[in-house]
């Protein structure tokens, strides 16, 4: 009888580490689908980006510094590599499109432009994406963070060498603030 008690007990053990294990993989798979969503639509801006700079060339020219930054900041995302390079490029990329669209606001030509008007409204609708994409997977990761430091679930997460993620959030105190521009 002593050896079934036992034997039970370790079966039951047995379940409570799989369950603990299989939700701490869900999670993590939670994770990165999350990602993916905003590799997704940051894809959609990334592409969007080279129509809108063209069109603003063909009426702001003398922008250049301003279309040139756009561009480079559109670059500097193909060589981050992890969230948090990842995260600083876009919101530099951010940054510069607010400044972008600052300027547009002395050429009402190309404000009434309907190739203008519907790529912005394209970037503005992409944009809100990218916010609610990078809203769901920092709440995925809290998720899983959450879960990597609770006990017991931080027992069987060290045991299998569950990270945590990091989030994705701007990382500069001027990103944060609103665009300044200044045309003297």
């Amino acid at each position: 009888m002593p050896i079934l008690i036992v034997v039970a007990a370790l079966v039951v053990l047995v379940v409570i580490l799989v369950g603990m294990y299989n939700g701490l993989v869900r999670l993590r798979q939670r994770v990165r689908n999350a990602w993916s969503q905003i590799d997704v639509q940051l894809k959609r801006r990334y592409d969007l980006i080279p129509n809108l700079v063209e069109t603003v060339k063909g009426y702001a020219a003398h922008e250049k510094e301003v279309l040139t930054r756009v561009t480079e900041a559109r670059a500097a995302i193909n060589q981050s590599g992890s969230v948090s390079e990842r995260a600083q490029a876009e919101n530099m990329l951010s940054q510069t499109l607010k400044i972008l669209f600052a300027v547009v606001e002395n050429y009402p030509q190309l404000k009434a432009n309907q190739n203008f008007m519907r790529l912005q409204e394209e970037l503005t609708t992409t944009e809100n994406r990218i916010s609610f994409a990078r809203q769901h997977y920092n709440d995925q990761a809290m998720a899983l963070n959450t879960k990597i430091e609770v006990f017991p679930s931080n027992l069987v997460a060290g045991m299998f060498h569950f990270s945590k993620e990091p989030f994705y959030e701007a990382e500069e105190v001027a990103a944060r603030e609103p665009v300044k521009v200044s045309f003297a």
